[in-house]
């Protein structure tokens, strides 16, 4: 099962890396960039789309870093306290052995 998972995994990436080809094949076309302060200078049509893709990319991570440090932290201080509730749980179970005649 795990090497039908891994041919899979393969044909979906060969895919995804043809498509890719036949995207930056079919946008050529030379284009300025013109933002409102700056113009860029021309370069192919594809090239601006997968920056302008990378770019929301790395906004999107940046933006859910905050989200998951607080997630993580959240999640480290829960583990603390099960362990510690684990340890009092031993505690008060060999402390009920003990006291049994």
């Amino acid at each position: 099962m795990r090497w039908f998972k891994g041919v899979v995994l393969a044909l979906i990436l060969l895919v995804v890396l043809l498509l890719g080809i036949l995207f930056a094949v079919n946008n050529q076309q030379a284009m300025p960039l013109d933002l409102i302060w700056v113009e860029l200078p021309p370069a192919s049509l594809s090239l601006w789309l997968l920056i302008s893709l990378a770019c929301g990319v790395i906004l999107g991570m940046l933006a859910m870093t905050g989200i998951y440090l607080r997630l993580r932290t959240l999640l480290t201080r829960a583990q603390r306290h099960n362990q510690q509730q684990r340890k009092e749980l031993d505690r008060l179970r060999t402390q009920e052995f003990k006291e049994a005649p």
